[in-house]
C-alpha cells in the first residue's frame, strides 16, 4: 500500500484528543466495517442499513476486473479508442479523478450545456463508446446524454447498441430497459452503496478500466487501506480525519481542501461531493472549499475555517495553525475519506447516507420544464450581462454594483458560492474568479459548474446552515440540441435547472444574484474584468 501519513495542529489536533477516547471505547472503526447501521441514530437506521456496502467494495468488486478488461480489449480490436462517460455526481467525479491521476484519457460528460455536449459529439465519434452510469436511470442529465449519443451513432451509420455500455443497480428500470434494448454490456453495481461512496464499485471501475486504468492495482491498494482502517486504534488515521472534519469545537464548518503536491488530480472535487452531500443537512454540516495551497482561505486564518492539505508522502510540511496534512495514494485516500466522512456524520449527529434537499431543485426544474414559463424579466442589462436579483440589489444599476451589493450580504460566518451553468471545459478559466473573490471578501468561496454541483454541494447549500450567498452565472448558447423523444431541448433543460435551483435557494431565504451572459465570450470577458476590478480595490473588513 502507498504510504499513509497524517499530521494536525490547533483545532484539528484538539478535536482528535477530545473525541478519540469515546470513538475507541465505542469501537466505531470495527463497527463501521461490520456494517453496524445503528451508529448514526434511530432516524438513520433504515437508510444506513442499505448504504454500508462501501466498506467491502474493494473486495466485492474484484470479479468485475476480468469482465471490464475483456470488454476493453474487444472494443480496442474494433477501433474504439475513446470512452465518454455520461454520468452525474458520484458516477462522474470518482472516474474523473481516477483517470486523471493515472494520466488516462476519459471524456467526462456531466453537463447539459448544449455547447459542451456538441463538442463531445464532434470529437472522434467513429472511435467512441459511451458508458452511461446511473443507479436508477432516472437522472435526467444522463438519460438525455444517452438519447443524444444513440441518435448520433445511428445518424453516422454506427450500430449504436454496440457502442453503449450501462452501469446501474441490478433490477433498476435502466437495467431492465438496457438489456431489452440489447446494448453492448450492462454492469451491475452493488445497490447497497450510495453514489458518492461508489468509487470502488462498477461506477468507478467500468469507465476507468475501459479507458485504460490499472483497476486491479487500484482495488488491491484499497483492500489494504480497508484492513488498516478496520482497527480500533489510536493510530487510525481515518478516525483522526473524521474528528477534524466533524469534531472541532466550536465547529469549523468550512473545510478548505488544498492540493499541495500529492500528485492526485482533482481529488478535492471528489471529496467536495462526498463531504457536502453527506453532512450538509438539518441546518448543520461542513462545507468543503476546493482551493490551492496559497489561496486566500488557506492563509487568512479565519476562525470558521480548517485547512486540509493533500501532500506527498515524503513531503516536509510545515503546518500553520488549525491545519491538517494527509498523504497517501488515490485508492487509500478514497477509503480514508469515505471512512472519515462516516465518522464525522456520527460526531455531527446526522445521517451521512441521505440527501433530503437534493430533490428540491430537481422538482423545481421539472416544474419549469413542464410549464415552460417566460423567463423572469431582468432588473437591468449591462453590456453582455442581464442582471436579476432581490430587494437587496437596492439602487444597483451596473453589473459591478450588483455584485458589490451581493457581496455586502456576506457576514463574518458566511460563504460565497459561485455557480456557472455552461461549458466547464471551454471556459475553465472562469474558475480563476474564485481566488479573486475570496481575496475581495475575506470569506470562503466555492465554485461549482452547473448542473453537476446540484448533485454535490447543492445539498449543503439548501440543507446546511443558512450562511450561503449565491452568484449564479448562466449563458446563452450559440447552438442547441434536441433530445430525442423529449419535449424539451438541452438549452431549455439547463435553463430550467438554473432557474429551479435559484428559486429553491430564494425560497430558503438565501440571497441569489443571477447574471445571464447574452454572449458567452463577451460576457465572460466582462465578468472577469469586473471581478478583477473589485479585486484591485481594498478587501472589505470581515470583522463582526
Amino acid at each position: 500500500m502507498s504510504t499513509l501519513s497524517y499530521d494536525a495542529t490547533g483545532a484539528a489536533r484538539q478535536a482528535h484528543e477530545q473525541h478519540l477516547p469515546a470513538l475507541l471505547e465505542d469501537r466505531i472503526a470495527t463497527r463501521i466495517f461490520a456494517k453496524d447501521h445503528t451508529l448514526w441514530g434511530p432516524g438513520a437506521e433504515q437508510e444506513s442499513a442499505v448504504r454500508l456496502g462501501w466498506v467491502e467494495a474493494a473486495t466485492v468488486s474484484q470479479p468485475l476486473v476480468g469482465e471490464i478488461l475483456e470488454l476493453r480489449d474487444a472494443l480496442k480490436a474494433e477501433g474504439v479508442r475513446r470512452i465518454v462517460l455520461c454520468g452525474m455526481g458520484g458516477s462522474s467525479l470518482a472516474p474523473e479523478v481516477i483517470a486523471g491521476t493515472a494520466g488516462v484519457e476519459l471524456t467526462v460528460l456531466d453537463s447539459t450545456d448544449p455547447e459542451q455536449v456538441s463538442a463531445a459529439l464532434a470529437d472522434r465519434l467513429a472511435e467512441t463508446a459511451i458508458v452511461v452510469s446511473s443507479k436508477s436511470g432516472s437522472t435526467v442529465e444522463t438519460d438525455s446524454q444517452r438519447r443524444i449519443f444513440e441518435q448520433a451513432f445511428t445518424d453516422a451509420g454506427i450500430d449504436a447498441k454496440s457502442r453503449i455500455i450501462i452501469v446501474t443497480d441490478p433490477g433498476s428500470p435502466l437495467d431492465k430497459a438496457s438489456r431489452e434494448a440489447g446494448y453492448r454490456a450492462v454492469f451491475n453495481a452493488d445497490p447497497n452503496v450510495g453514489g458518492r461512496f461508489s468509487a470502488l464499485t462498477a461506477f468507478g471501475l467500468v469507465p476507468c478500466g475501459l479507458a485504460g486504468v490499472d483497476i486491479q492495482a487500484f482495488l488491491d491498494e484499497a483492500e489494504e487501506a480497508a484492513e488498516i482502517l478496520n482497527e480500533d486504534s489510536e493510530d487510525n488515521i481515518g478516525l483522526a480525519l473524521g474528528t477534524a472534519l466533524g469534531g472541532t469545537n466550536p465547529l469549523r464548518n468550512k473545510i478548505v481542501i488544498a492540493e499541495d503536491g500529492s500528485g492526485i488530480v482533482g481529488f478535492a472535487d471528489w471529496a467536495e461531493q462526498l463531504i457536502a452531500e453527506s453532512t450538509g443537512k438539518l441546518g448543520t454540516g461542513v462545507l468543503p472549499v476546493v482551493a490551492g495551497p496559497a489561496s486566500p482561505e488557506a492563509t487568512l486564518g479565519a476562525p470558521d475555517v480548517l485547512v486540509v492539505r493533500l501532500v506527498a508522502a515524503d513531503a516536509d510540511v510545515q503546518l500553520g495553525e488549525n491545519e491538517v496534512a494527509i498523504a497517501g495514494g488515490l485508492a487509500t485516500q478514497m477509503m480514508v475519506w469515505e471512512f472519515a466522512t462516516a465518522v464525522a456524520g456520527r460526531l455531527l449527529g446526522i445521517n451521512p447516507y441521505d440527501q433530503p434537499d437534493v430533490e428540491a431543485a430537481k422538482i423545481a426544474a421539472r416544474g419549469l420544464l413542464d410549464a415552460q414559463p417566460e423567463p423572469t424579466p431582468a432588473n437591468f442589462t449591462d453590456g453582455a450581462i442581464e442582471v436579476r436579483g432581490g430587494e437587496w440589489l437596492g439602487g444597483a444599476a451596473t453589473a459591478a454594483e450588483a455584485v458589490s451589493a451581493l457581496l455586502s450580504e456576506l457576514g463574518p460566518d458566511n460563504y460565497l458560492s459561485v455557480q456557472a451553468y455552461f461549458d466547464r471545459l471551454a471556459y475553465a478559466s472562469l474558475e480563476g474568479l474564485r481566488d479573486e473573490l475570496a481575496a475581495v471578501t475575506g470569506r470562503p468561496v466555492t465554485f461549482g459548474w452547473g448542473p453537476r454541483f446540484l448533485h454535490s454541494t447543492g445539498q449543503f447549500h439548501k440543507g446546511g446552515p443558512a450562511i450561503g450567498v449565491f452568484l449564479q452565472v448562466t449563458a446563452a448558447a450559440a447552438t442547441d440540441l434536441a433530445i430525442p423523444d423529449r419535449p424539451f431541448t438541452l438549452g431549455k433543460l439547463i435553463s430550467a435547472q438554473a432557474a429551479g435551483d435559484a428559486q429553491v435557494l430564494s425560497e430558503h431565504g438565501r440571497p441569489v444574484l443571477r447574471l445571464h451572459l447574452t454572449d458567452r465570450p463577451a460576457g465572460v470577458k466582462q465578468l472577469q474584468e469586473l471581478v478583477t476590478s473589485l479585486a484591485g480595490q481594498a478587501a472589505p473588513s470581515t470583522e463582526s
